[in-house]
């Protein structure tokens, strides 16, 4: 997989479309990833306990990775990423600057 936890993705397609945001967590078995901010839904929660009230609470919901594409620490734009090794280490990069990442 090419999007890791803590990158910075751009979002291709949906309802959230053109918007960015921060990897949270990657399922690498479904290939899909969580992103701060995008594909929210409102869920509502029961009361815990005796004289709590319920709430509504936003969360974020998976996307599909195809749907992502990464976006560049060093030059800032959307890239595709490209593999190398270097010292016996497979390492990420950008194909547009070929900053490593």
């Amino acid at each position: 997989m090419n999007i890791k936890k803590n990158d910075n993705v751009y979002i291709l397609k949906g309802k959230d479309a053109g918007k960015s945001g921060k990897v949270l967590k990657v399922d690498s078995k479904l290939e899909r990833i969580v992103v701060s901010g995008i594909n929210q839904y409102k869920k509502a929660v029961k009361p815990k306990k005796e004289g709590e009230k319920g709430q509504f609470v936003t969360i974020s919901r998976p996307i599909d990775i195809s749907n992502a594409m990464l976006v560049c620490p060093k030059c800032g734009k959307k890239s595709r990423v490209g593999y190398r090794i270097e010292k016996d280490k497979k390492i990420r990069y950008c194909k547009k600057c070929k900053a490593t990442i």
